[in-house]
């Protein structure tokens, strides 16, 4: 049994070295915005609490938190810390921890030329599954400014996999172009 009353993901939260930089980012080439910052200078000096609570260095300051949203996605909670044992380098997707981020666009020429007109770094050149349940999927990965790696993707006809289901009548892939409903 999973959580009881569990729904679906809220948001995602992630840390980053310069929020400002972060969120400009978002909103710039990703169309966010920015809803409200939740807290400044969060610390506790006193006690371990953010170890107890958070899993960091007890003496961690969160400089700045804002929650975002990019169009009919999940939330994002974007963090700034501060902190004595801070690792500077993100992970690569091999590492354990390793992520990335991956947004539906509806055509995947016009946002790869909109990307490299915005001098955002683009890695590769578009893949499309040729077997598998992808297949009708389209994928390319890119680069925030600070090292975070980002992914669009593309299946204007759908894909083997939610094509079958929607036929079924099974679940599918949440898949943001499906959304009937926004939440403006």
């Amino acid at each position: 049994m999973p959580i009881p009353g569990m729904r679906g993901m809220e948001h995602v939260g992630f840390t980053v070295p310069d929020i400002n930089e972060a969120c400009d980012f978002f909103e710039k080439i990703l169309g966010g915005v920015t809803l409200y910052t939740a807290a400044t200078d969060f610390r506790v000096d006193d006690s371990d609490w953010m170890t107890e609570h958070l899993r960091v260095h007890p003496r961690s300051v969160i400089t700045e938190f804002r929650y975002m949203r990019l169009g009919n996605g999940t939330n994002l909670e974007i963090f700034e810390y501060v902190s004595p044992d801070q690792n500077a380098t993100p992970p690569k997707n091999s590492d354990i921890g390793g992520h990335h981020f991956a947004f539906y666009v509806d055509d995947m020429d016009s946002a790869i030329a909109f990307l490299k007109e915005n001098d955002v770094v683009v890695l590769g050149e578009p893949t499309s599954y040729e077997e598998g349940p992808n297949i009708g999927l389209t994928w390319c990965y890119f680069m925030a400014p600070w090292g975070l790696q980002l992914e669009i993707v593309s299946a204007p006809n759908g894909t083997d996999f939610d094509n079958a289901a929607k036929a079924k009548g099974e679940m599918r892939l949440f898949n943001p172009a499906n959304i009937k409903e926004t939440l403006i």
